[in-house]
């Protein structure tokens, strides 16, 4: 597809985890239908999960996830790139080593693709990224992009962790005593919580692991973002909207969206 100097290109990472990178699916589709051309990347491996048991006859490597959308007119590319592992190598079993890859490695390959993309386009505008990514602020500011920084889950899971702060303050997280067990009522837009119903990476008494580095430096990162784009619903997070509003600007994605050509296409069947 050659690219199309009038309309603003948005480059898309999900996080390499099938959970994360359906609503960004969604974001892509709707992006695109508001005029934007996106560039939507996906690792190799996630690539293959998601395609090995669908079309057996096929060439896995041949595939687009969005060759549905090719009779429309939405400008989606579709790209994929190593994570640093071998398709092959098992992620699962080797859960701490793939980790520590894609905090170490995965921006590597990160940045010659941006760079790739942003030589042969001049008018890619935006990085957008997964929230639990490290590295979207080094990448945005090298390349001049706005910087957008993409939830998939609810406000409140992400407001919890962006005051991971006020938790250690209060002994609540990562607490060298015995951690306090009260109720949680001092974050900003939060009903108060209990201790065991916090996120299960809070709960934790080992919080020096890979996975905790990673949700320590993402929402260091995060709160560098140009602006923050949540998958919600609105009307169900109203008070926990409002409080982050005031902290960074906050948009909304009301799922599910669904493009009007979809409607006319399936009415016909």
């Amino acid at each position: 597809m050659e690219n199309n100097h009038s309309k603003p290109h948005a480059v898309l990472f999900p996080y390499p985890l099938q959970g994360h990178v359906i609503p960004a699916v969604h974001l892509a589709i709707k992006l695109a239908s508001d005029g934007f051309t996106v560039t939507f990347v996906n690792t190799r491996a996630v690539h293959h999960q998601i395609v090995k048991s669908q079309s057996p006859n096929t060439a896995i490597e041949d595939i687009n996830i969005f060759d549905g959308l090719r009779k429309s007119s939405l400008d989606i590319r579709y790209v994929t790139i190593s994570d640093g592992f071998p398709v092959g190598f098992d992620r699962s079993l080797n859960h701490d080593q793939f980790w520590e890859g894609v905090l170490h490695v995965f921006p590597a390959h990160v940045d010659e693709l941006v760079a790739k993309l942003v030589r042969s386009d001049s008018l890619v505008t935006c990085l957008i990224a997964d929230t639990f990514f490290v590295w979207p602020t080094m990448i945005a500011t090298k390349y001049n992009l706005v910087n957008v920084s993409f939830w998939t889950e609810p406000v409140l899971v992400f407001t919890l962790y962006y005051h991971l702060n006020l938790l250690r303050e209060n002994g609540h997280f990562a607490s060298p005593d015995n951690r306090r067990q009260d109720a949680i009522d001092y974050i900003p837009g939060v009903k108060a919580i209990k201790p065991k119903d916090l996120m299960s990476y809070l709960q934790a008494t080992e919080v020096t692991t890979v996975a905790h580095r990673i949700i320590n430096e993402a929402f260091d990162q995060v709160k560098r973002a140009d602006f923050i784009l949540c998958n919600t619903i609105q009307e169900l997070e109203l008070e926990t909207i409002s409080a982050l509003q005031e902290k960074q600007p906050t948009y909304i994605c009301n799922w599910p969206y669904i493009p009007p050509w979809f409607h006319e296409e399936h009415r016909s069947h």
